[in-house]
């Protein structure tokens, strides 16, 4: 849509000349030429450098000014939920939909990473650990013997190990020898069991150690809907895209009420989203997404960042009750 093509006239690191598919003339100056500058320089590559003949892309800026910029490699998705009703409020599955009809908020499966680790700690507060208790983050290390294939030698994002910690720390933080000390020690299957009541697929998440670091695979919906449970006090409610509807006359063919919370759609203890509440309380404040509440100037916002190998995908899940 506002993404048009153009093709280059005359360019320059300091201004781009190019010709809108309309016949019209346009001139890229100043920060305009940003996103782009990497093409501008004298050491671009062939592939990369925007010389007369080039096509690029631009699209006009709030001032009226055109910016040149790139069609994304990277694609992303974003849905937004109302925690007690389940009620869709934004839904965005990708880019653009005549490049790819493909809809990354119900169809992608995913590696979630660390932004599963909620629903590990949740599972060790029913077994007694608390926000205070101390786990080692230290370095662990996993023989063929063990894992049953390939050594595994599990690192911290950071690479660094710091030693006794408290929970609330650990998550902030993310650390990974944690999360797979935690789970280690309250067993992947009943991990498996409990993060099913946030409506996650059993068989999509083996009862591994690589649990703990969100090895399983997800959809951005199901993530959404998960820390829901968190959100509206522990009720697992289903998400709805479509509540009305009509004919061409308005009349109303088909209408659907969610559900008021009661006890029959109860996931997890109220106790236990509390906690975790505040839990990501400290993710959102001094943690790995500590920009969140920097940014919004407030402290009611809670959430966990997740990061795969190779950041082949990168997560913020959060929420506000």
């Amino acid at each position: 849509d506002e993404l048009k093509a153009a093709v280059v006239m005359e360019a320059s690191p300091r201004k781009v000349v190019a010709v809108l598919q309309t016949g019209d003339l346009i001139t890229v100056t100043g920060e305009g030429l940003r996103p782009v500058a990497s093409g501008l320089s004298d050491k671009a590559g062939p592939k990369v450098q925007i010389r007369r003949g080039a096509v690029v892309r631009a699209i006009l800026g709030a001032k009226g000014d055109w910016v040149l910029t790139q069609q994304p490699e990277v694609e992303g998705a974003i849905v937004s939920v109302e925690p007690a009703t389940g009620a869709i409020r934004a839904l965005v599955g990708g880019f653009d939909f005549d490049k790819s009809k493909f809809n990354h908020v119900v169809q992608a499966w995913r590696q979630p990473g660390s932004s599963f680790k909620p629903f590990i700690y949740s599972a060790a507060l029913e077994k007694g650990f608390t926000p205070l208790t101390v786990v080692n983050d230290a370095p662990l290390f996993f023989d063929a013997g063990a894992t049953g294939s390939q050594p595994w030698e599990p690192k911290n994002y950071d690479g660094k190990f710091d030693g006794p910690m408290p929970l609330k720390q650990a998550l902030a933080k993310s650390k990974n020898m944690v999360s797979i000390r935690i789970l280690q020690s309250i067993g992947p299957h009943y991990a498996q069991g409990w993060a099913s009541r946030f409506g996650f697929d059993a068989d999509k998440h083996p009862a591994y150690l690589t649990m703990a670091l969100g090895a399983g695979s997800v959809t951005p919906l199901q993530m959404a809907s998960a820390f829901s449970v968190f959100a509206n006090g522990g009720y697992r409610v289903n998400p709805l895209l479509i509540t009305r509807v009509t004919d061409s006359q308005g009349r109303i063919l088909q209408q659907t009420k969610p559900a008021a919370l009661n006890e029959s759609m109860r996931g997890i203890d109220a106790r236990n989203a509390f906690v975790m509440t505040r839990l990501m309380g400290e993710v959102t404040r001094a943690g790995t997404a500590a920009a969140v509440q920097a940014t919004f100037k407030r402290p009611d916002l809670y959430g966990k960042t997740g990061t795969t190998n190779d950041s082949m995908d990168a997560w913020f899940a959060g929420y506000h009750p």
